[in-house]
């Protein structure tokens, strides 16, 4: 459902700095329950970013519990977001998206009720995926706009809220694109201590940009490690601690989707999910088997095969990676 021109969030920083300067610089231990984290940080009405890409590190215990808590009336930035676009529009969690890249999944097709629901009940504003995370970039840098070359001349750019702009040194037309400064950013990791302090292996997308931008910062880990591995060789931190509200350790927390060299994607539920998506009372019942009828995330992977089918696509991970390094 197109609305161009929408600007859902206020890019002004210094509407941002006297929340950014009282939000705690403490070194303490954040870790939490992904329940925990949903209730108390995402709020309805909020603007929320996901780290990852497409359905590479995504944070899905926690996109699964904003559906099975019911937060509703969210915004949602579609930034190379497949499948938490998917899992989030399970539950009709956001009616306003800065889309760029939403909804396909490549070879496994189009999800027909989650296309339906943008179509119909979803307000989207245009971008491409570059002009997205260039915003992210303005706001991690304090900035109310940064001036791009993308887009320039397109629809997508006629449908976002870019303006043209001309430099004042050279006289060469740019477009400037307004910060995004998110409610919250939710973000998979690696591995990361009890205070925040985040390492993510391999592309990081625009994650540190994203920790930077947001009010509030919720962290999922495939382990805690010691604050030691953080301290000894600081190169290690991609997020540090200080940007981090909440943290919760969650194996496997980015099934079904691919978390490099950790666990490949489940091809075999993702397909099942965009079957159910062809038939509404399929996916009705898809849906609440596996979303609503789970206490929590851990039942979610217990029905779909648990740890024999974890472990499986683990080994599938490594045989990759291996025969990448051969």
């Amino acid at each position: 459902m197109q609305s161009p021109e929408e600007q859902f969030l206020p890019p002004d920083p210094d509407e941002m700095r006297p929340f950014f300067r009282k939000k705690t610089k403490k070194l303490i231990n954040k870790l939490t329950s992904v329940q925990k984290a949903v209730s108390e940080l995402i709020h309805d009405g909020d603007y929320i970013s996901i780290g990852g890409f497409g359905m590479v590190r995504i944070p899905s215990a926690v996109l699964f519990e904003i559906v099975r808590q019911k937060k509703k009336n969210l915004s949602f930035a579609g930034h190379t977001a497949t499948f938490d676009c998917i899992i989030l529009a399970a539950g009709k969690a956001f009616n306003k998206c800065d889309i760029s890249y939403v909804i396909g999944l490549e070879a496994f097709g189009i999800p027909k009720q989650t296309r339906k629901y943008f179509e119909t009940e979803v307000n989207c504003t245009e971008w491409s995926n570059a002009a997205l995370a260039w915003r992210y970039k303005a706001a991690a840098m304090g900035l109310s706009f940064i001036p791009i070359r993308t887009m320039l001349g397109t629809d997508t750019g006629r449908c976002s809220t870019a303006k043209e702009i001309i430099c004042p040194f050279t006289e060469k037309k740019y477009l400037a694109v307004p910060a995004l400064y998110p409610d919250v950013a939710i973000i998979h990791v690696h591995e990361a201590d009890i205070y925040g302090n985040s390492h993510i292996r391999g592309i990081t997308v625009s994650d540190q940009d994203l920790a930077r931008a947001s009010k509030r910062v919720i962290i999922t880990a495939e382990r805690i490690i010691p604050a030691e591995f953080f301290r000894n060789n600081p190169e290690n931190t991609t997020i540090p601690f200080y940007l981090v509200d909440a943290l919760i350790e969650v194996p496997f927390g980015s099934y079904p989707g691919n978390m490099p060299y950790e666990y490949f994607l489940d091809a075999d539920h993702i397909r099942e999910w965009i079957e159910a998506e062809k038939d509404c009372e399929k996916y009705s019942a898809f849906i609440n088997k596996n979303i609503f009828e789970c206490n929590n995330f851990n039942d979610y992977l217990n029905i779909n095969g648990g740890l024999e089918r974890l472990r499986n696509l683990r080994d599938i991970e490594y045989l990759i990676e291996n025969k990448k390094e051969s």
